[in-house]
């Protein structure tokens, strides 16, 4: 068969060369039969509920050895989904006016994810596919069936599948799996993040069509950096792309050795290059890659894993843990970061038509000032003898940076007062993601003693796209001239302000990016801990008269696909 070209969106870097399994789940068929008494129904439902839990805490047990507590989380959601009283009481009702419980489950689980999938809302979407699968596990183990879920991968393939919903994912033997592509999924879903976290190669948004153009056992080249798919590749591409792939192997690991070395331009000026975790585990990647620091400790992770907040203890003992890992390097603590798509089970979160523009990150830990006092303490008392920072994310108005740094010396005081020793010297800066914040840079400098850029968000509300909304993905562009300058502005005016600048969104380990922000001036890239090797590679590499000379093209274009073309070229010229 001819050699075919498909292409998707490149979700976690890497080249495999295999074949292909086709994971297609089992159907499960409900039988028809007469519905027992409506106690005898809702006993089977609840033994059968409390085989799922034991199923999901194997689940969450065996994400967190792999990828840490930051990625397992979901399966905490998952466990709260169980115990949803609108789950069991719809499932209640309908075998009160006869049915079966396996009917029950199957037509509550399709009401709550339809209602769920059809607001076009990123949070409601992957919420409507972890109650499709928790719903699935219920109704399988009411059938009686084994749990198979990728089981029948005996030799390494790569997985093609319409979708992989957390449980899958989970479910991926590492020693098996070389990559994994889906027809639909973005770069947020949490395939594609625990597939960056495990370093499996990934392709998402590959189409309708993917699991009609494949079947089991058709080889393959997968691209996970550029998101291409060759479908039969002829003897010439495979031993291309195998070459590319030894070069590239070995080139990475060249890369990770020299890693260890201090990030200096090939002009000798030193710039920082740092690691964004989530946990302990995390930690001990980002030194084994080379890591400066830590430009983004995410704590939301401890919010989000059980059913009321992390005590002081708890937070203080996770934080001690990953400071003494990092030793003297500095450590950047972001202060809880949920609402949006990240809200705990244990607080009143209204209803909202934008959660990312609702009630989240700093606006919650003003409105809920014994919370936020609870992690300050935890912070500060853990960053004795260690270069701990503290940041807050989401502010956009001086108001709120002053409030917030009022609790902070509220806290210290208390501390002072009951004798209890505490780091009182730690520097505290915000995050920039918000466009208002980029604009009052100079402003905001009154009362931060740093700023570091969080992309993701920043571009999401610039070019007012929901990044997690497939239909308008393309749109979202974080090259765009209008993100580019204002990412310029808010360096220069934090450097007019005297003060550091950093960013820790996605864009501070994109190749393409990291001429552009040398060239504007930033002091620090924190990023996925697996792309600092390369990305020390490259700035070792540029000049600073070559990095002010592309910032300056760079800023004359008007588009984002000129300006990525434009240092795509000139990358290409180094290489």
């Amino acid at each position: 068969m001819a050699e075919k070209n498909f292409k998707g969106i490149p979700a976690s870097d890497g080249i495999v060369v295999g074949q292909v399994f086709c994971y297609i789940p089992v159907k499960l068929e409900i039988p028809v039969c007469a519905a027992g008494t409506v106690d005898e129904e809702m006993g089977r439902f609840y033994t059968a509920r409390e085989h799922a839990r034991v199923e999901i805490q194997g689940l969450y047990d065996m994400v967190e050895n792999r990828a840490g507590k930051e990625e397992a989380v979901i399966f905490r959601a998952h466990q709260e989904m169980l115990s949803d009283p609108a789950l069991e009481g719809k499932a209640r009702e309908y075998v009160e006016i006869g049915l079966t419980i396996e009917q029950a489950v199957a037509k509550v689980t399709d009401e709550l994810a339809s209602m769920l999938s059809g607001m076009d809302d990123e949070l409601f979407a992957a919420r409507a596919l972890d109650v499709r699968d928790v719903g699935r596990r219920i109704l399988r183990i009411l059938l009686g069936l084994p749990d198979t879920a990728l089981a029948a991968v005996v030799k390494p393939s790569i997985i093609v599948a319409e979708d992989l919903t957390p449980s899958d994912t989970a479910s991926l033997d590492p020693k098996l799996t070389l990559g994994f592509i889906t027809a639909q999924g973005g770069i947020t879903s949490h395939s594609a993040i625990l597939a960056r976290t495990l370093g499996l190669p990934a392709i998402v948004g590959m189409g309708n069509d993917l699991l009609v153009n494949v079947s089991n056992d058709t080889f393959i080249v997968m691209d996970g950096r550029t998101g291409e798919m060759i479908i039969n590749p002829d003897l010439e591409t495979v031993t291309r792309y195998k070459q590319i792939k030894a070069q590239r192997d070995s080139h990475l690991q060249v890369l990770k050795i020299a890693a260890k070395k201090d990030a200096c331009t090939a002009s000798g000026r030193r710039v920082e290059v740092a690691a964004n975790i989530g946990e302990v585990s995390s930690a001990h990647d980002a030194m084994e890659h080379g890591a400066e620091g830590i430009g983004l400790l995410r704590t939301e992770f401890l919010y989000l894993e059980d059913t009321q907040p992390p005590s002081e203890d708890k937070q203080y003992q996770i934080y001690r843990e990953i400071f003494e890992v990092m030793g003297t390097r500095p450590v950047i603590v972001r202060t809880l970061d949920i609402g949006g798509d990240k809200p705990p089970a244990y607080l009143p979160f209204p209803e909202e038509m934008n959660p990312f523009l609702g009630w989240r990150a700093i606006r919650i830990c003003l409105d809920e000032p014994e919370m936020f006092k609870t992690q300050l303490r935890a912070i500060l008392r853990a960053a004795v003898g260690h270069q701990a920072r503290i940041m807050f994310p989401m502010v956009s108005d001086l108001d709120e940076l002053r409030h917030a740094r009022e609790i902070v010396e509220t806290v210290k005081r208390d501390l002072e007062l009951a004798s209890i020793e505490f780091s009182a010297d730690v520097p505290v800066g915000i995050m920039v993601e918000t466009p208002a914040a980029a604009l009052l840079v100079d402003v905001l400098a009154e009362a931060s003693d740093f700023f570091s850029i969080g992309t993701n968000d920043l571009t999401q509300y610039t070019m007012a796209v929901d990044r997690g909304n497939a239909k308008v993905s393309g749109l979202f562009q974080p090259l765009h001239p209008a993100v580019l300058r204002l990412i310029k502005q808010t360096i220069d005016a934090s450097h007019a302000k005297g003060k550091w600048v950093g960013m820790c969104g996605e864009l501070a380990g994109m190749t393409n990016a990291i001429p552009i922000l040398l060239g504007f001036g930033l002091d620090e890239f924190s990023m996925n801990p697996r792309a600092i090797p390369e990305a020390k590679h490259l700035i070792g590499k540029l000049t600073d008269e070559m990095v002010h000379e592309i910032a300056g093209q760079a800023m004359s274009f008007g588009t984002a696909a000129e300006i990525e073309n434009y240092v795509k070229a000139i990358l290409a010229e180094l290489a």
